[in-house]
């Protein structure tokens, strides 16, 4: 990771960010006591001067929030370093976190779970605080989002090694919303995956926004960045639902991704105008559509940000400034078709037959009165409708102008205005251009553009497979077996012998290798080894990783010497596991989720009566657990097949899940 004492911009920024949030967090319990005492008391007096300090905290809230969208929108900071005259592209900011301390209770995980000295794991447990500690100041860069990957890959190992379906193990998390700095504290791993995806995004978009968008390899990596952006965007809203994070929810995320995927077609429509705009009938048509296809994604994107309840905690600049991208880009399509019109007059070596046909397929519908080939041919008629092109093109023009002045955040950022002005100057030039004493007499009514565009821009999805991570628990076994969901005993002691060169048993599996086919007689059971134990070391070697040859290698290697083993145990599982988790978020709604897990029902003899099929919603019904008030889906049929699945590292990289 960067330095985070680098004074740097983007350093400052999320420095910046950090203190906000501490200072949104403290407001938030100060809101949060009054509350409480308003409805708790009934004295008056008291009553009075609660309102009067509730009115003060909401007060400095909504100016702390204010604050918090004023960085939300420093969007200058991200850019590329070289002077550039065009509009700036919306970065995401990265979510801040507070420190984790995984030391103890993985350190008594490993100890109460898997029966080991937990001291020997804590160079891995320091080596994942550490990756995570760099996390939170990623370098704008490949590397920095590979090491942002590489932590997520680590994530879906630590999940399965240390945190039980049924428990906590007593790790809080604490992530700060990227909007409206409310913090978000939980026990669930799924909140940190969460949030570092979402941080993935964030990067890829930083990255996007620093690209030099003067040069054509420049705009290529940009578009990608965007698109590998709304991928994981994408990503993270189909397969983590129920976020308790305004800036995670469903319909921010949706927004997000639109927005995301306008700035890559924006950066299409740059990377095509890069080299000039020829100033030939079908390239400006060409370039018309394209403009107008930038302009009705923003008009989307504008149009999704002002939908509840989106609306209420996405900065309103960046509402502000898709209108002006959408106003401008519409106003650039009217231009470059008054352009045609006004300067390209048929020739008789032209082509009219595909002039017409372009022409007709560049309107939704033609004025009244107007015929496409007469307009083309009748050089007036042409003047007037690239006149009242130009004209709807002004009215664009200053449509985005006064938005933009009426933005406080919007009007600070001069090469937006710089750009927005000299669109409209242009346009009032070639107006001039065209003007005559009868014009006003004849003007018509310009009609819209129908948007069309030969570049196809959707999400790229994030390929995760192509970042290769290892285990940093990898010493605690084959993950299928040593996970936090199998119980074990604790390692016993055998003192093998050998009988007349035979063991007495058996050996089968991969790693590690599990005892079967045992001899009741031989010296092996009577020291205690049971049919199905899995040896995990043999003479005070480990062989958690060793197959069935290399196992009987080492047991050849001794000789008739005696050795000793030592074996565990698997535990019987409860027949069925239910976890029922709250969430609560400072200054939120609570948000109640409730994780059904499939349960195993031990088989049913045939002889045995199957019981009722239980309702769909069970609340309250006792099962063999006897576990009360637990919402959870109907048990398995009786006689019904049990298909076992095969434990995955990331298990959320294949299933739908649900957050919390």
């Amino acid at each position: 990771g960067c330095n985070p004492l680098a004074e740097t911009g983007r350093s400052k920024l999320q420095n910046q960010r950090a203190v906000l949030n501490q200072q949104i967090l403290r407001a938030v319990r100060m809101r949060a006591g009054a509350e409480n005492l308003l409805r708790a008391t009934t004295n008056n007096k008291v009553r009075e001067q609660v309102l009067l300090e509730l009115s003060f905290v909401n007060s400095d809230l909504q100016i702390l929030k204010e604050e918090l969208e004023g960085l939300n929108i420093s969007v200058e900071v991200y850019q590329n370093a070289e002077e550039t005259f065009s509009i700036p592209l919306v970065p995401l900011g990265l979510k801040e976190t507070k420190d984790v301390d995984f030391m103890l209770p993985f350190k008594d995980f490993i100890l109460e779970h898997y029966s080991e000295d937990s001291s020997e794991y804590e160079d891995e447990i320091a080596d994942l605080m550490d990756l995570r500690q760099a996390c939170r100041t990623p370098s704008r860069d490949e590397a920095g989002i590979e090491m942002l990957i590489s932590y997520f890959l680590q994530l879906g190992y630590v999940e399965n090694r240390f945190f039980p379906p049924t428990r906590h193990v007593g790790v809080l998390f604490t992530w700060y919303d990227s909007f409206t700095g409310v913090p978000v504290c939980q026990q669930n791993l799924l909140l940190e995956k969460a949030s570092v995806l979402f941080n993935i995004g964030a990067l890829y978009t930083q990255i996007g926004t620093r690209c030099n968008r003067q040069t054509q390899a420049g705009l290529e990596n940009a578009v990608d960045a965007f698109q590998k952006a709304a991928g994981v965007l994408s990503y993270l809203k189909e397969t983590f639902t129920h976020t308790p994070s305004y800036d995670m929810s469903p319909a921010m995320l949706n927004v997000l991704v639109k927005m995301m995927l306008a700035q890559a077609r924006e950066c299409v429509f740059e990377q095509i105008g890069l080299s000039g705009v020829r100033n030939e009938f079908f390239a400006l048509v060409k370039m018309t559509q394209e403009v107008a296809k930038v302009g009705e994604v923003y008009k989307l994107v504008n149009t999704a940000m002002n939908q509840e309840p989106v609306k209420e905690n996405i900065p309103y600049s960046w509402s502000k400034l898709a209108q002006i991208k959408s106003d401008h880009y519409k106003a650039l399509a009217h231009y470059f078709i008054a352009t045609v019109l006004c300067d390209h007059e048929l020739q008789p070596s032209d082509d009219k037959d595909q002039q017409e046909k372009a022409l007709c397929q560049l309107y939704a519908y033609v004025p009244e009165g107007l015929v496409v080939l007469a307009v083309l041919k009748d050089k007036v008629q042409r003047k007037q409708l690239g006149k009242a092109h130009l004209h709807k093109a002004i009215v664009y023009h200053e449509e985005a102008l006064r938005v933009c002045g009426l933005c406080k955040k919007l009007r600070n950022i001069e090469v937006l205005q710089e750009v927005l002005t000299a669109a409209h100057k242009r346009s009032l030039l070639k107006y001039a251009q065209q003007e005559t004493e009868d014009d006003f007499l004849s003007l018509i009514q310009a009609p819209d553009i129908v948007s069309k565009t030969e570049h196809k821009i959707e999400a790229i999805a994030p390929q995760f497979s192509k970042v290769k991570v290892k285990d940093l628990f990898h010493k605690l076994g084959p993950l299928t077996l040593f996970s936090a969901k199998q119980r074990w005993t604790a390692p016993r002691t055998i003192g093998l012998h050998h009988e007349g060169g035979e063991l007495g048993f058996s050996l089968k599996g991969g790693s590690p290798v599990q005892v079967y086919c045992l001899d009741p007689g031989c010296s092996a059971a009577s020291a205690g080894l049971k049919e199905g134990d899995y040896i995990v070391s043999i003479g005070g070697m480990d062989c958690k990783w060793l197959g069935v040859n290399e196992v009987l290698e080492k047991l050849k290697s001794v000789g008739k010497q005696p050795i000793e083993l030592d074996v565990i145990s698997c535990q019987d599982t409860p027949a069925s596991l239910h976890s029922k988790s709250a969430t609560y978020s400072m200054g939120m709604q609570k948000t109640y989720s409730l994780i059904c897990l499939a349960m195993d029902e031990d088989k049913i003899d045939q002889t045995k009566k199957a019981p009722l099929k239980l309702p769909f919603l069970s609340w309250g019904t006792k099962n063999r657990q006897k576990a009360a008030s637990t919402l959870c889906l109907p048990s398995a049929v009786a006689g019904s097949s049990q298909i076992k699945k095969k434990l995955s590292p990331f298990p959320l990289l294949n299933t739908e899940s649900s957050l919390y």
